[in-house]
């Protein structure tokens, strides 16, 4: 019962997260062009070493780190994309090699998809290194998952240890 509540958790986490991931790549260039900006402008206005700069400095910031927000938002998502289905994965009892595998197969689909998508919208276009960047992000999240079910086994087993 309890790992059917958790698959059902984790799948509906990744299923909301391929949601959000799908509107993302639908809004056309002008709208994910001034998304990233806008998110870019707050963080040089705000952050403390960048934020009493001259206009033109951070104006130049802006420009040059947007493309850098754009990439971190999708390694991050992505990311999410990984732990969720690793996290799912790991309600089976199959080999972690298994597990690992059909996380990247999947993760790495969804990517090409999306990619494919974003051919159909306004303004974007498909992209190699954002399936790259992507892939790596699903890659980072598998492995945040295998540390985490990693440190609770080694806790878990010590526990059992010292009961005996």
């Amino acid at each position: 019962m309890k790992r059917n509540l958790l698959r059902v958790l984790f799948l509906s986490l990744l299923i909301a997260t391929f949601v959000v991931i799908f509107n993302f790549s639908s809004q056309n260039g002008e709208e994910s062009g001034s998304l990233s900006r806008y998110v870019t402008e707050k963080i040089v206005n705000t952050f403390p070493y960048t934020k009493d700069l001259s206009l033109e400095t951070r104006a130049k910031m802006i420009k040059h780190g947007e493309i850098i927000v754009r990439k971190l938002a999708h390694l991050s998502i992505y990311t999410l994309v990984g732990i969720f289905i690793m996290a799912f994965m790991c309600t089976f009892d199959t080999r972690v090699l298994y597990k690992f595998g059909i996380s990247l197969l999947v993760g790495l689909i969804y990517a090409i998809t999306d990619e494919y998508h974003q051919s159909f919208v306004a303004g974007r276009g498909p992209s190699a290194r954002d399936v790259c960047i992507d892939t790596a992000g699903v890659f980072i999240g598998i492995i945040i998952i295998l540390i985490i079910v990693s440190v609770f086994k080694t806790l878990f087993m010590e526990k059992r240890i010292q009961k005996n």
